[in-house]
């Protein structure tokens, strides 16, 4: 990994395509994708149909889609078709998380982006609102294992607006919100009083600020900007809908299966969040996963009109 001159800073800067690049500086709305749900999160071909329709919802809401991604060595933020397609199409394209950036770009590697290292090149490249399935958080039994998503502690000191739909479910909710207090990241409800849980549209915890538009977001946004101080990011918590949530009385039972499994096969560390969540798409015939895609439509089209307003004031 040695070179004969530093290659410099400018070399591994977030590369903008020139049509983010142009929104961006003329301040019109831009949401930024990640990209290890097109890599790693659904089966081929269908990665790459869904991966073109959620840039195509950015679209309809009059927004620009950033899908962000490292290709090469180089950290992409807007990509062309034939990148799209590489993403979602190579068997190579490894796992990138914040942690595994340098390394990935020293080594001129390529992956798809997780949730803590897309929010850090979102913001990095002057992006302000970004779409996601579930974030990351606490695990079950984190007293005996200390194992915590590092998208938390990213979001931490990372400005940038996140819309999803609650954490995963098979972590631990209460445990993931406390954490959020502590580290001072804001989280809103939209439309409801619940924090939503990811193929649930409530986890039946509550959220202490609850907004209804696109500008009551906005406003917030700027709230945060004039108040300074640390920049952490702002959590717009939107539930998917409930005639298209996994339904409770299966997804419960099935999750207490996929625990005790997990437990009795010794499972554990990083291994436990994709055994779980396929699991849950095994045992329940693929609802979860449109469950999944369902939170993650809504999210995308909620971003789009968050940009929209942001743009706007």
């Amino acid at each position: 990994m040695s070179h004969t001159a530093p290659l410099g800073a400018a070399h591994h800067a977030p590369v903008l395509s020139a049509e983010v690049r142009a929104a961006v500086a003329a301040h019109r709305p831009v949401v930024a994708l990640e990209s290890t749900i097109i890599a790693h999160g659904l089966p081929r071909p269908r990665n790459l149909r869904v991966a073109e329709e959620l840039e195509g919802l950015v679209r309809s809401a009059g927004a620009v889609p950033a899908t962000v991604a490292v290709l090469d060595g180089r950290a992409r933020v807007g990509l062309d078709k034939d990148q799209l397609e590489r993403v979602a199409q190579d068997p190579a394209m490894r796992k990138l998380g914040h942690r595994d950036l340098a390394p990935a770009l020293a080594a001129g590697a390529s992956g798809a982006t997780t949730v803590s290292a897309t929010a850090f090149l979102a913001a990095r490249a002057g992006l302000r609102v970004f779409a996601t399935g579930g974030l990351g958080g606490v695990h079950r039994g984190w007293t005996e294992t200390q194992d915590e998503s590092a998208d938390l502690r990213l979001l931490a000191g990372t400005g940038i607006t996140v819309v999803c739909a609650g954490v995963k479910s098979i972590l631990d909710v209460p445990a993931t919100l406390q954490r959020l207090e502590t580290l001072g990241v804001g989280v809103l409800g939209y439309g409801t009083d619940r924090f939503p849980g990811f193929y649930l549209s409530s986890s039946g915890e509550p959220v202490d600020w609850t907004v209804r538009s696109p500008e009551e977001v906005a406003e917030v946004m700027g709230a945060q900007d004039a108040l300074g101080g640390p920049g952490a990011a702002l959590i717009v918590a939107n539930p998917v809908p409930e005639d298209e949530q996994l339904d409770p009385a299966l997804h419960d039972p099935v999750l207490a299966e996929a625990l005790e499994s997990c437990r009795e096969l010794g499972i554990a560390g990083q291994a436990v969040t994709p055994y779980l969540l396929d699991q849950l798409m095994r045992r329940t015939g693929g609802a979860s996963l449109e469950a999944n895609l369902a939170a993650v439509r809504g999210n995308v089209a909620l971003a789009a009109r968050i940009a929209t307003a942001w743009a706007a004031r």
